[in-house]
Protein backbone atom coordinates (compact mmCIF):
# COMPACT_ATOMS: atom_id res chain seq x y z
CA UNK A 1 0.00 0.00 0.00
CA UNK A 2 1.14 2.89 -0.92
CA UNK A 3 1.56 6.44 1.74
CA UNK A 4 -0.44 9.31 1.38
CA UNK A 5 1.28 12.59 0.70
CA UNK A 6 0.95 14.21 3.91
CA UNK A 7 2.71 10.68 5.86
CA UNK A 8 6.67 10.97 4.06
CA UNK A 9 7.36 14.82 4.97
CA UNK A 10 6.04 14.03 8.32
CA UNK A 11 8.32 10.53 8.43
CA UNK A 12 11.28 12.51 7.16
CA UNK A 13 10.33 15.47 10.20
CA UNK A 14 10.64 12.52 12.36
CA UNK A 15 13.77 10.59 10.90
CA UNK A 16 15.55 14.76 10.88
CA UNK A 17 14.41 15.75 14.37
CA UNK A 18 15.57 12.26 15.40
CA UNK A 19 18.99 12.36 13.37
CA UNK A 20 19.91 15.80 15.06
CA UNK A 21 19.37 14.96 18.78
CA UNK A 22 20.93 11.38 18.10
CA UNK A 23 23.86 13.52 16.74
CA UNK A 24 23.81 15.81 19.37
CA UNK A 25 23.70 12.84 22.31
CA UNK A 26 26.63 11.08 20.60
CA UNK A 27 28.80 14.02 20.28
CA UNK A 28 28.00 14.55 23.88
CA UNK A 29 29.01 10.98 24.91
CA UNK A 30 32.32 10.53 22.98
CA UNK A 31 33.59 14.07 24.55
CA UNK A 32 32.73 13.38 27.84
CA UNK A 33 34.98 9.94 27.47
CA UNK A 34 37.79 11.70 25.45
CA UNK A 35 37.59 14.00 28.52
CA UNK A 36 37.38 11.27 30.60
CA UNK A 37 40.07 9.27 29.01
CA UNK A 38 42.74 12.81 29.43
CA UNK A 39 41.87 13.22 32.72
CA UNK A 40 42.60 9.56 33.99
CA UNK A 41 46.21 9.51 31.65
CA UNK A 42 47.36 12.93 33.07
CA UNK A 43 46.58 11.76 36.53
CA UNK A 44 49.51 9.45 36.42
CA UNK A 45 51.56 11.97 34.99
CA UNK A 46 50.94 14.55 37.43
CA UNK A 47 51.85 12.45 40.36
CA UNK A 48 54.48 11.31 38.96
CA UNK A 49 55.71 15.02 38.71
CA UNK A 50 55.09 15.54 42.25
CA UNK A 51 56.83 13.07 43.70
CA UNK A 52 59.70 13.82 41.10
CA UNK A 53 60.15 17.52 42.62
CA UNK A 54 59.88 15.56 46.23
CA UNK A 55 62.41 13.56 45.37
CA UNK A 56 64.39 16.24 44.11
CA UNK A 57 64.09 18.60 47.38
CA UNK A 58 64.60 15.60 49.52
CA UNK A 59 68.01 14.75 48.19
CA UNK A 60 69.26 18.47 47.56
CA UNK A 61 68.99 18.83 51.40
CA UNK A 62 71.40 16.02 52.12
CA UNK A 63 74.84 16.21 52.00
CA UNK A 64 77.11 13.82 49.64
CA UNK A 65 77.68 10.87 51.52
CA UNK A 66 73.77 10.85 53.27
CA UNK A 67 72.87 11.01 49.76
CA UNK A 68 74.17 7.84 48.53
CA UNK A 69 72.79 6.10 51.90
CA UNK A 70 69.54 7.30 51.69
CA UNK A 71 68.93 6.55 47.96
CA UNK A 72 69.79 3.07 48.96
CA UNK A 73 67.30 2.88 51.49
CA UNK A 74 64.52 4.83 49.05
CA UNK A 75 65.26 1.68 47.35
CA UNK A 76 65.10 -1.07 49.51
CA UNK A 77 61.60 -0.03 50.65
CA UNK A 78 60.20 -0.21 46.97
CA UNK A 79 58.91 -3.27 47.24
CA UNK A 80 57.17 -3.40 43.67
CA UNK A 81 60.50 -2.24 41.96
CA UNK A 82 58.76 0.22 40.06
CA UNK A 83 60.66 3.10 41.08
CA UNK A 84 64.24 4.37 39.15
CA UNK A 85 66.91 5.86 41.25
CA UNK A 86 70.19 6.80 40.05
CA UNK A 87 73.21 9.31 41.18
CA UNK A 88 75.64 10.71 38.57
CA UNK A 89 78.85 12.04 38.91
CA UNK A 90 79.70 15.27 35.93
CA UNK A 91 80.93 12.93 33.56
CA UNK A 92 77.99 10.95 33.74
CA UNK A 93 79.31 7.92 35.47
CA UNK A 94 76.92 6.09 38.35
CA UNK A 95 77.81 6.95 41.82
CA UNK A 96 74.65 4.47 43.22
CA UNK A 97 71.01 3.45 41.92
CA UNK A 98 69.53 1.02 40.02
CA UNK A 99 70.18 2.99 36.19
CA UNK A 100 73.28 1.47 34.30
CA UNK A 101 73.54 5.19 32.86
CA UNK A 102 71.57 8.30 32.19
CA UNK A 103 69.14 7.94 29.11
CA UNK A 104 70.58 9.78 25.98
CA UNK A 105 69.41 13.09 25.61
CA UNK A 106 68.39 14.15 29.02
CA UNK A 107 67.43 17.65 29.72
CA UNK A 108 68.17 18.77 33.10
CA UNK A 109 65.21 20.55 34.96
CA UNK A 110 62.57 19.33 32.73
CA UNK A 111 59.80 18.93 34.59
CA UNK A 112 59.42 14.73 33.74
CA UNK A 113 59.86 12.97 29.95
CA UNK A 114 59.27 9.22 28.80
CA UNK A 115 62.92 7.91 27.30
CA UNK A 116 64.63 4.12 27.48
CA UNK A 117 66.78 2.82 30.16
CA UNK A 118 69.09 0.09 31.25
CA UNK A 119 68.16 -0.98 34.67
CA UNK A 120 70.33 -3.08 37.23
CA UNK A 121 68.39 -4.65 39.49
CA UNK A 122 65.40 -5.94 37.12
CA UNK A 123 66.20 -9.93 36.99
CA UNK A 124 65.79 -10.63 33.40
CA UNK A 125 65.16 -7.24 31.90
CA UNK A 126 67.76 -5.13 30.44
CA UNK A 127 65.85 -2.32 29.35
CA UNK A 128 62.46 -0.48 30.19
CA UNK A 129 60.79 2.55 29.59
CA UNK A 130 60.20 5.04 32.30
CA UNK A 131 58.95 8.34 32.85
CA UNK A 132 61.95 10.16 34.52
CA UNK A 133 62.74 13.58 35.84
CA UNK A 134 66.72 14.36 36.30
CA UNK A 135 67.97 17.51 38.77
CA UNK A 136 70.91 18.84 39.63
CA UNK A 137 72.26 18.42 42.92
CA UNK A 138 74.34 21.52 44.96
CA UNK A 139 77.80 19.42 44.27
CA UNK A 140 77.27 19.26 41.14
CA UNK A 141 75.80 15.49 40.30
CA UNK A 142 72.62 14.55 38.55
CA UNK A 143 70.00 12.76 40.58
CA UNK A 144 67.53 10.83 38.15
CA UNK A 145 64.22 9.97 39.38
CA UNK A 146 61.63 8.04 37.66
CA UNK A 147 58.43 5.91 37.33
CA UNK A 148 57.70 2.37 35.67
CA UNK A 149 55.35 3.47 32.90
CA UNK A 150 53.90 -0.77 32.84
CA UNK A 151 51.79 -0.15 35.42
CA UNK A 152 50.49 2.99 34.29
CA UNK A 153 50.24 1.56 30.59
CA UNK A 154 48.27 -1.54 32.31
CA UNK A 155 45.49 0.93 33.84
CA UNK A 156 44.96 3.23 31.25
CA UNK A 157 44.43 0.12 28.67
CA UNK A 158 41.58 -1.16 31.61
CA UNK A 159 40.18 2.51 31.55
CA UNK A 160 40.13 2.44 27.38
CA UNK A 161 38.78 -0.80 27.48
CA UNK A 162 36.35 0.30 30.27
CA UNK A 163 35.41 3.26 28.17
CA UNK A 164 34.89 1.41 24.45
CA UNK A 165 32.53 -1.22 26.91
CA UNK A 166 30.76 1.64 28.12
CA UNK A 167 30.53 3.62 25.09
CA UNK A 168 28.76 1.36 22.77
CA UNK A 169 26.02 1.30 24.92
CA UNK A 170 25.45 4.73 25.35
CA UNK A 171 26.07 5.14 21.31
CA UNK A 172 23.41 3.14 21.18
CA UNK A 173 21.13 4.09 24.21
CA UNK A 174 22.01 7.82 22.73
CA UNK A 175 20.49 7.00 19.31
CA UNK A 176 17.60 5.07 20.88
CA UNK A 177 16.91 8.25 22.65
CA UNK A 178 17.66 10.55 20.44
CA UNK A 179 14.91 8.67 17.88
CA UNK A 180 12.31 8.33 20.76
CA UNK A 181 12.73 12.36 21.47
CA UNK A 182 12.62 13.13 17.71
CA UNK A 183 9.55 11.12 16.70
CA UNK A 184 7.52 12.66 19.96
CA UNK A 185 8.90 15.89 18.95
CA UNK A 186 7.55 15.61 15.52
CA UNK A 187 4.26 14.61 16.77
CA UNK A 188 3.78 17.28 18.86
CA UNK A 189 4.35 19.49 16.22
CA UNK A 190 2.31 17.33 13.42
CA UNK A 191 -0.46 17.76 16.23
CA UNK A 192 -0.10 21.63 16.41
CA UNK A 193 -0.01 21.81 12.43
CA UNK A 194 -3.37 18.99 12.35
CA UNK A 195 -5.12 21.43 15.17
CA UNK A 196 -4.27 24.93 13.01
CA UNK A 197 -5.47 23.01 10.05
CA UNK A 198 -8.86 22.28 11.27
CA UNK A 199 -9.08 25.77 13.05
CA UNK A 200 -8.31 27.16 9.31
CA UNK A 201 -11.26 24.82 8.19
CA UNK A 202 -13.96 26.63 10.78
CA UNK A 203 -13.66 24.25 13.63
CA UNK A 204 -12.66 26.81 16.37
CA UNK A 205 -13.91 23.83 19.43
CA UNK A 206 -10.70 22.13 19.06
CA UNK A 207 -8.01 21.92 21.34
CA UNK A 208 -4.63 20.92 22.51
CA UNK A 209 -4.63 17.91 24.99
CA UNK A 210 -2.65 19.04 28.49
CA UNK A 211 -1.66 16.75 31.13
CA UNK A 212 -2.09 16.97 34.62
CA UNK A 213 1.94 18.10 35.50
CA UNK A 214 2.50 19.73 31.66
CA UNK A 215 6.34 19.94 30.29
CA UNK A 216 7.27 22.50 28.47
CA UNK A 217 5.37 21.64 25.69
CA UNK A 218 1.95 21.10 27.91
CA UNK A 219 2.59 24.73 29.10
CA UNK A 220 2.64 25.82 25.41
CA UNK A 221 -0.66 23.85 24.63
CA UNK A 222 -1.74 25.59 27.37
CA UNK A 223 -1.50 28.59 26.63
CA UNK A 224 -2.39 27.85 22.66
CA UNK A 225 -5.39 26.84 24.33
CA UNK A 226 -6.10 30.22 25.89
CA UNK A 227 -5.32 32.01 22.71
CA UNK A 228 -7.70 29.84 20.90
CA UNK A 229 -10.24 30.14 24.05
CA UNK A 230 -10.22 34.19 23.57
CA UNK A 231 -9.98 33.80 19.52
CA UNK A 232 -13.37 31.52 20.31
CA UNK A 233 -15.33 33.89 22.43
CA UNK A 234 -14.38 37.46 19.55
CA UNK A 235 -15.31 35.36 16.66
CA UNK A 236 -18.43 34.38 18.48
CA UNK A 237 -18.94 38.07 19.81
CA UNK A 238 -18.15 39.32 16.05
CA UNK A 239 -20.97 36.80 15.23
CA UNK A 240 -23.01 38.08 17.72
CA UNK A 241 -22.88 41.37 16.69
CA UNK A 242 -23.69 41.09 12.93
CA UNK A 243 -26.50 39.17 14.37
CA UNK A 244 -27.76 41.70 16.85
CA UNK A 245 -26.98 44.50 14.09
CA UNK A 246 -29.08 43.02 11.05
CA UNK A 247 -31.59 42.25 13.82
CA UNK A 248 -31.98 46.05 15.57
CA UNK A 249 -31.41 47.74 11.99
CA UNK A 250 -34.29 45.25 10.10
CA UNK A 251 -37.05 46.54 12.15
CA UNK A 252 -35.93 50.81 11.67
CA UNK A 253 -34.99 50.22 7.97
CA UNK A 254 -38.62 48.72 7.29
CA UNK A 255 -40.34 51.52 9.00
CA UNK A 256 -38.10 54.03 7.30
CA UNK A 257 -39.00 52.54 3.69
CA UNK A 258 -42.42 52.32 4.35
CA UNK A 259 -42.84 56.08 5.58
CA UNK A 260 -41.09 56.99 2.84
CA UNK A 261 -42.94 54.93 0.63
CA UNK A 262 -46.16 56.69 1.68
CA UNK A 263 -44.64 59.76 1.41
CA UNK A 264 -44.09 59.30 -2.02
CA UNK A 265 -47.08 57.90 -3.15
CA UNK A 266 -49.34 60.09 -1.37
CA UNK A 267 -47.13 63.46 -1.25
CA UNK A 268 -49.85 65.80 -0.47
CA UNK A 269 -48.43 69.58 0.09
CA UNK A 270 -45.43 70.83 1.17
CA UNK A 271 -46.33 70.42 4.86
CA UNK A 272 -47.13 66.61 4.63
CA UNK A 273 -43.67 66.00 2.30
CA UNK A 274 -41.35 68.08 5.25
CA UNK A 275 -43.10 65.58 7.92
CA UNK A 276 -42.11 62.58 6.14
CA UNK A 277 -38.46 63.86 5.19
CA UNK A 278 -38.02 65.15 9.52
CA UNK A 279 -39.18 61.56 10.60
CA UNK A 280 -37.31 59.69 7.93
CA UNK A 281 -34.04 62.18 8.77
CA UNK A 282 -35.02 61.45 12.70
CA UNK A 283 -34.87 57.37 12.08
CA UNK A 284 -31.83 58.06 10.20
CA UNK A 285 -29.95 59.84 13.34
CA UNK A 286 -31.09 56.75 15.07
CA UNK A 287 -29.89 54.73 13.21
CA UNK A 288 -26.03 56.26 12.90
CA UNK A 289 -26.03 56.64 16.84
CA UNK A 290 -26.48 52.44 17.04
CA UNK A 291 -23.90 52.31 14.16
CA UNK A 292 -21.76 55.08 16.31
CA UNK A 293 -22.30 53.58 19.75
CA UNK A 294 -21.40 50.10 18.55
CA UNK A 295 -17.96 51.40 16.35
CA UNK A 296 -17.43 53.18 20.12
CA UNK A 297 -17.63 49.98 22.10
CA UNK A 298 -15.38 48.07 19.75
CA UNK A 299 -12.70 50.93 20.33
CA UNK A 300 -12.95 50.59 23.46
CA UNK A 301 -13.16 46.73 23.99
CA UNK A 302 -10.09 47.01 21.33
CA UNK A 303 -7.97 49.56 23.80
CA UNK A 304 -7.56 51.53 21.07
CA UNK A 305 -8.39 54.80 23.53
CA UNK A 306 -5.35 53.80 25.98
CA UNK A 307 -2.89 56.39 24.15
CA UNK A 308 -4.79 59.20 25.50
CA UNK A 309 -4.65 58.63 29.11
CA UNK A 310 -3.92 61.24 31.33
CA UNK A 311 -4.46 61.87 35.24
CA UNK A 312 -7.98 62.20 35.65
CA UNK A 313 -9.29 64.03 39.12
CA UNK A 314 -12.68 62.26 40.33
CA UNK A 315 -13.96 64.32 42.99
CA UNK A 316 -14.01 67.45 39.57
CA UNK A 317 -15.35 64.44 36.86
CA UNK A 318 -17.84 63.46 39.67
CA UNK A 319 -19.32 66.95 40.57
CA UNK A 320 -18.96 68.14 36.29
CA UNK A 321 -21.41 64.94 35.45
CA UNK A 322 -23.81 65.85 38.32
CA UNK A 323 -24.01 69.53 36.86
CA UNK A 324 -24.22 68.54 33.22
CA UNK A 325 -27.35 66.44 34.28
CA UNK A 326 -28.93 68.82 37.01
CA UNK A 327 -31.07 70.94 34.50
CA UNK A 328 -32.43 67.88 32.95
CA UNK A 329 -33.29 66.20 36.55
CA UNK A 330 -35.19 69.95 37.38
CA UNK A 331 -37.26 69.56 34.32
CA UNK A 332 -38.64 65.96 35.15
CA UNK A 333 -38.69 66.77 38.77
CA UNK A 334 -35.94 64.79 40.19
CA UNK A 335 -33.74 65.14 42.88
CA UNK A 336 -30.12 64.92 41.69
CA UNK A 337 -27.48 65.17 44.93
CA UNK A 338 -23.93 64.91 44.43
CA UNK A 339 -21.85 63.51 47.40
CA UNK A 340 -18.23 63.34 46.97
CA UNK A 341 -16.43 62.46 50.40
CA UNK A 342 -12.90 61.47 49.07
CA UNK A 343 -10.71 62.73 46.53
CA UNK A 344 -8.32 60.67 43.96
CA UNK A 345 -7.33 60.66 40.98
CA UNK A 346 -6.97 58.03 38.02
CA UNK A 347 -5.20 57.40 34.90
CA UNK A 348 -7.58 57.44 32.03
CA UNK A 349 -9.38 59.55 29.56
CA UNK A 350 -11.76 61.63 31.35
CA UNK A 351 -14.39 62.40 28.54
CA UNK A 352 -14.75 58.37 28.21
CA UNK A 353 -15.50 58.44 32.21
CA UNK A 354 -17.63 60.89 32.25
CA UNK A 355 -19.80 59.63 29.38
CA UNK A 356 -19.84 56.13 31.31
CA UNK A 357 -20.86 58.14 34.25
CA UNK A 358 -23.49 60.11 32.25
CA UNK A 359 -24.95 56.44 31.21
CA UNK A 360 -25.47 55.36 34.67
CA UNK A 361 -27.18 58.88 35.89
CA UNK A 362 -29.39 59.07 32.76
CA UNK A 363 -30.50 55.30 33.28
CA UNK A 364 -31.11 55.86 36.85
CA UNK A 365 -33.27 59.55 35.71
CA UNK A 366 -34.61 57.43 33.23
CA UNK A 367 -35.58 53.90 35.22
CA UNK A 368 -36.39 55.32 38.37
CA UNK A 369 -39.90 57.08 39.90
CA UNK A 370 -41.09 60.05 38.68
CA UNK A 371 -40.34 63.25 40.73
CA UNK A 372 -37.94 60.90 43.22
CA UNK A 373 -34.05 60.89 44.24
CA UNK A 374 -30.76 60.34 41.83
CA UNK A 375 -27.51 60.01 44.22
CA UNK A 376 -23.99 60.49 42.98
CA UNK A 377 -21.74 59.28 45.65
CA UNK A 378 -17.60 59.72 45.34
CA UNK A 379 -16.11 57.36 48.43
CA UNK A 380 -13.07 55.50 49.21
CA UNK A 381 -13.24 51.66 50.33
CA UNK A 382 -10.20 49.63 51.24
CA UNK A 383 -7.96 51.28 48.92
CA UNK A 384 -10.13 51.58 45.41
CA UNK A 385 -12.29 54.16 44.71
CA UNK A 386 -16.14 53.95 44.21
CA UNK A 387 -18.92 55.78 42.05
CA UNK A 388 -22.02 54.85 43.02
CA UNK A 389 -25.01 56.10 41.20
CA UNK A 390 -28.37 55.04 43.33
CA UNK A 391 -32.43 56.06 42.63
CA UNK A 392 -35.02 54.76 44.73
CA UNK A 393 -36.77 52.35 42.05
CA UNK A 394 -36.18 48.67 42.52
CA UNK A 395 -33.11 48.35 40.01
CA UNK A 396 -32.21 45.69 38.30
CA UNK A 397 -33.47 41.89 38.36
CA UNK A 398 -30.76 40.04 39.40
CA UNK A 399 -31.36 37.43 36.87
CA UNK A 400 -31.15 40.13 34.24
CA UNK A 401 -28.03 41.54 35.73
CA UNK A 402 -25.79 39.87 32.88
CA UNK A 403 -28.14 40.29 30.19
CA UNK A 404 -28.12 44.51 30.88
CA UNK A 405 -24.60 44.66 29.63
CA UNK A 406 -25.05 42.38 26.35
CA UNK A 407 -25.62 44.55 23.25
CA UNK A 408 -29.37 45.74 22.44
CA UNK A 409 -30.84 44.18 25.47
CA UNK A 410 -33.30 46.29 27.18
CA UNK A 411 -35.15 45.02 30.07
CA UNK A 412 -38.14 47.55 29.94
CA UNK A 413 -39.30 47.56 26.29
CA UNK A 414 -41.28 50.68 26.98
CA UNK A 415 -38.30 53.23 27.29
CA UNK A 416 -36.59 54.84 24.25
CA UNK A 417 -32.83 53.41 23.74
CA UNK A 418 -31.40 51.36 21.58
CA UNK A 419 -30.13 48.70 24.87
CA UNK A 420 -26.03 49.74 24.18
CA UNK A 421 -25.86 52.29 27.50
CA UNK A 422 -24.44 49.28 29.98
CA UNK A 423 -22.57 47.65 26.96
CA UNK A 424 -20.68 51.30 26.46
CA UNK A 425 -20.12 51.35 30.13
CA UNK A 426 -19.09 48.30 31.04
CA UNK A 427 -16.57 48.51 28.02
CA UNK A 428 -15.43 52.00 29.44
CA UNK A 429 -15.09 50.36 32.60
CA UNK A 430 -12.98 47.43 31.81
CA UNK A 431 -10.68 49.65 29.61
CA UNK A 432 -10.24 51.51 33.00
CA UNK A 433 -9.45 48.39 35.14
CA UNK A 434 -13.05 49.44 36.61
CA UNK A 435 -15.70 46.93 37.90
CA UNK A 436 -19.55 47.31 37.32
CA UNK A 437 -20.73 46.45 39.87
CA UNK A 438 -24.53 45.80 41.11
CA UNK A 439 -26.01 46.29 44.80
CA UNK A 440 -27.51 43.06 46.45
CA UNK A 441 -30.40 44.99 47.00
CA UNK A 442 -31.81 48.20 45.52
CA UNK A 443 -30.62 49.96 42.62
CA UNK A 444 -27.12 51.02 43.48
CA UNK A 445 -24.90 50.68 40.47
CA UNK A 446 -21.33 51.31 41.51
CA UNK A 447 -17.71 51.81 39.16
CA UNK A 448 -15.02 50.43 41.17
CA UNK A 449 -11.61 50.89 40.43
CA UNK A 450 -8.43 51.88 41.84
CA UNK A 451 -7.21 55.23 42.32
CA UNK A 452 -4.22 57.36 43.80
CA UNK A 453 -5.01 59.61 46.62
CA UNK A 454 -4.96 63.53 45.54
Amino acid sequence: MSSTPSADPRRRATWRWGGAIASLLVAQSIVVAGLFWLLASGAHRRESERSFEQDCRAFAQLAGTLRRSELREALTRDVHRNRFLALFARDGSLIAGNVAALPAATAVGAVSFVAPLRPTELPGKNSDVARLAVCAMPDGTRLLTGVDLDDSEEALRVVEQSLLFGLLPGLLFAIGIGLFAGRRAAQQVDAVRSLTERIVAGDLAQRLPVGDNPDSFGQLCAHINAMLDRLETLVLDVRGVGDDIAHQLRTPLTRLRARIERGLRDPGDRASVEATADAALAEIDQLLGIVAALLRIRELEDHARRSRFATVDLARLVRDACDLHRPTAEDRGIHLTCDVRSDGVVEGDASLLIEALSNLIDNAMKFGPPGGRVTVTLDRERGCMGIAVADDGRGVPVGERALVTQRFYRGRHDCEGAGLGLSLVKAIAELHGFTLRFADTGSVVSLIGPARAV
